[in-house]
């Protein structure tokens, strides 16, 4: 059987903090594919995002063949929808669990967005989609979520990750960028060519 993540998020850009969970996560699971799929609309994040979703799009495509091509993919699962509503994680794992029936499907987050699944929409839904791999960040130790009381079998569908020691700050990066930086340091080098060709983030202030 087949085992998938699903690895959603901002990808604002993806950087090497991402594929350090990538690569640890399928480490420690025996994973065969982590789908990077960026989000056209989160609906907990109002502020947007500085990139297009096809230039996220692109970026994680360039970053998963240059990383590991063989486990890592880019998704278009999260694309906009075409009423403009917000991509809501339980309809998307749905739809992957349709496209992959005999796949055992798994959700990567990090402990921090893991904590508030409690304001997710249908909570106790998506924790029967998919089994959960939840990164504990430096500084940022799992917590279960505020106001959801799980029960036996929903906590036994949780894992644990704390093997990455990677942290990279968006913002930190993002601010970085708009001087003009590559980051090479915190960026997979095609996707810091690809944002200097297109000359992204120049205009971002944080």
């Amino acid at each position: 059987m087949m085992r998938v993540a699903l690895f959603g998020g901002s990808f604002d850009p993806p950087h090497r903090g991402h594929l350090a969970i990538a690569t640890a996560a399928s480490d420690a699971f025996a994973l065969d594919r982590v789908l990077f799929a960026p989000a056209a609309r989160q609906p907990l994040k109002r502020d947007g995002h500085s990139a297009s979703f096809d230039q996220r799009l692109t970026m994680c495509e360039l970053a998963c063949a240059d990383a590991d091509p063989v486990r890592f993919q880019a998704s278009s699962v999260d694309a906009p929808l075409a009423d403009g509503s917000p991509n809501y994680t339980v309809r998307t794992l749905e739809l992957l669990t349709a496209q992959r029936p005999h796949a055992r499907v798994f959700n990567l987050v990090g402990a921090d967005t893991f904590q508030h699944l409690g304001k997710w929409r249908e909570p106790c839904r998506l924790l029967q989609l998919a089994e959960w791999i939840v990164v504990s960040r430096p500084g940022v130790p799992l917590h279960y979520p505020e106001g959801l009381a799980l029960t036996a079998a929903q906590r036994s569908r949780i894992h644990l990750l704390d093997q990455v020691h990677e942290d990279v700050s968006a913002t930190e990066l993002r601010h970085r960028l708009a001087l003009g930086r590559r980051c090479d340091d915190m960026l997979p080098e095609p996707v810091a060519a690809y944002i200097a060709e297109h000359a992204l983030y120049r205009t971002l202030i944080q």
